[in-house]
């Protein structure tokens, strides 16, 4: 549990400060440094809209600071000593380094210094109840469509999502009266062992962040642990038993009280035989707009769920939203027939250019196992929709990722045609001469030989005109997948608009 201790030593940088920080309350300031970022600016909004007091800053002004100033909030553009006020809680997230001159003069000041999770953690105190959900994948989704069928549902949720709800427009939202919040809970840096959520929902575990896991599922399996070990007593555990990682975490907790408290969700009928499901997705039905299919709950059938998301594995995303749900005590009737309305998050499975012979569909999957189930839905769709082919152009996210989980990333590209291989996003990680885009797609060919595989050297800006020659065929009809977590999503308009010009 080493790297749990150097995290809150890390971390729990707390100044002399007129109130020491121990939760939210009433005239309280908050200053929010690099507040345009997802994360960031659904907490600065919750609390805006709470009545608190808010400023914030950022390098480039967003759609997201747009917002905020709109609601009150107080922004600055560039990190600059004096937008720090004289007396507030500062407020930053892993990605700020020691020398940002904000932080700086928050020291300098004697701020109480906040990371990101600690404001989450007094967040979810305000509410009577909250619903986390975490796990390796589907965080983003999971906590989108459980707070878009609340607010569908007159439920009036309190929420932090990381990414705009197309169908609400927003990443956040609070009212006065809200009762209960839905909190996308992030393993990726150690801190989800802060939160105690009243509900709390694992739709999945497997090995990534390995820059901070460096011991792979083991340590991230301890830290879920941990957080499972410090939930109150009467907290629910939400849990998918049709995952492997799940089932190795749940095993570790056979012996202790918690084991009680487990709810467990399956499409498989939960093929483990020391664990009994709770609910269950039955006569699984795909079609081209998504998929539909019977909710079992606790032996009682209460009626088909139809979604617009693709993929078996928004199959288990849907089916772990419903279970929170009822869970938290919501009637099945007062929100699904609301589910078949979530077109998904942005940058998942996202349709960004299509005419009569290409579709291209980009898709933030940057894990093997997301590629591999997004290939897989981006494939059924093709059959379904009468294309021809199916392209998926990787841009992959992190040196550390790539060389961590390099021969699982050789195996995922089954379901395409042709995959074309990007430069690597780096994410401030250092060239890795041994493990790079070039050096993947070159042995990608040797070991499948049969796939059409290219390498285009270049930013996303310039590489429209190669990958137009590369996979434009005017007698085919395509689907153009765009895969990863950097700056590939800026590439699918213009490469549209390339492909759609007459030589």
């Amino acid at each position: 549990m080493s790297l749990l201790l150097d995290l809150f030593k890390s971390f729990k940088k707390t100044h002399t400060c007129k109130r020491p920080f121990d939760g939210i309350k009433k005239g309280d300031k908050f200053h929010f440094i690099a507040m345009g970022g997802v994360g960031q600016s659904a907490l600065a909004k919750i609390l805006v809209k709470s009545g608190y007091e808010v400023s914030g800053s950022d390098i480039n002004d967003s759609k997201y600071l747009k917002e905020l100033k709109t609601l009150g909030a107080k922004v600055f553009i560039g990190h600059n000593t004096g937008n720090v006020p004289q007396d507030c809680f500062v407020v930053l997230s892993s990605a700020i380094k020691e020398d940002n001159p904000e932080l700086i003069k928050a020291k300098e000041l004697g701020l109480t210094i906040l990371h990101r999770s600690d404001l989450l953690l007094a967040l979810t105190h305000n509410f009577p109840l909250t619903i986390g959900f975490s796990g390796t994948h589907g965080k983003t989704t999971t906590s989108g469509l459980a707070s878009y069928l609340l607010e569908k549902a007159c439920k009036k949720p309190a929420y932090a999502v990381g990414g705009i709800i197309p169908e609400l427009n927003t990443n956040a939202n609070a009212y006065k009266n809200s009762s209960m919040f839905i909190a996308e809970l992030d393993e990726s840096d150690g801190t989800i062992v802060k939160y105690a959520p009243e509900i709390l929902v694992i739709n999945n575990l497997e090995a990534d962040h390995l820059d901070f896991y460096k011991n792979g599922l083991s340590d991230i399996l301890d830290t879920f642990e941990k957080l499972i070990l410090s939930e109150p007593d009467g907290a629910k555990i939400i849990a998918n038993l049709d995952d492997d990682g799940v089932i190795e975490l749940l095993n570790r907790l056979k012996n202790t009280p918690y084991i009680k408290n487990i709810t467990g969700f399956s499409v498989k009928k939960a093929l483990n035989i020391d664990f009994a499901p709770d609910i269950i997705a039955e006569n699984v039905i795909f079609n081209e707009t998504g998929a539909e299919f019977e909710i079992v709950y606790k032996n009682k059938n209460l009626g088909n769920v139809k979604t617009s998301l693709k993929g078996i594995h928004n199959v288990y995303n849907a089916l772990a939203v419903v279970t929170a749900l009822l869970e938290a005590g919501c009637n099945f009737n007062d929100f699904s027939e609301y589910v078949s309305g979530f077109t998904g998050m942005g940058r998942r499975f996202q349709t960004v250019f299509k005419n009569e012979s290409i579709e291209i569909i980009d898709d933030y999957a940057h894990h093997p196992s997301e590629i591999r189930a997004t290939l897989k839905a981006a494939d059924e769709y093709k059959i379904k929709s009468s294309k021809d082919r199916l392209t998926a152009v990787f841009q992959p996210h992190r040196y550390t990722r790539l060389k961590a989980l390099w021969e699982e990333f050789l195996e995922c590209f089954d379901n395409c045609d042709t995959l074309v291989v990007l430069d690597v996003f780096n994410a401030g990680d250092e060239f890795d001469p041994e493990f790079n885009s070039e050096n993947f797609a070159k042995l990608y060919k040797e070991k499948h030989p049969s796939k059409n595989t290219f390498y285009i050297k270049g930013k996303i800006a310039d590489i429209t005109p190669e990958l137009k020659e590369k996979i434009q065929d005017s007698n085919s009809k395509d689907i153009i997948l765009t895969l990863g977590a950097g700056d590939i999503t800026k590439l699918g308009a213009p490469l549209g608009a390339e492909l759609s010009k007459k030589d």
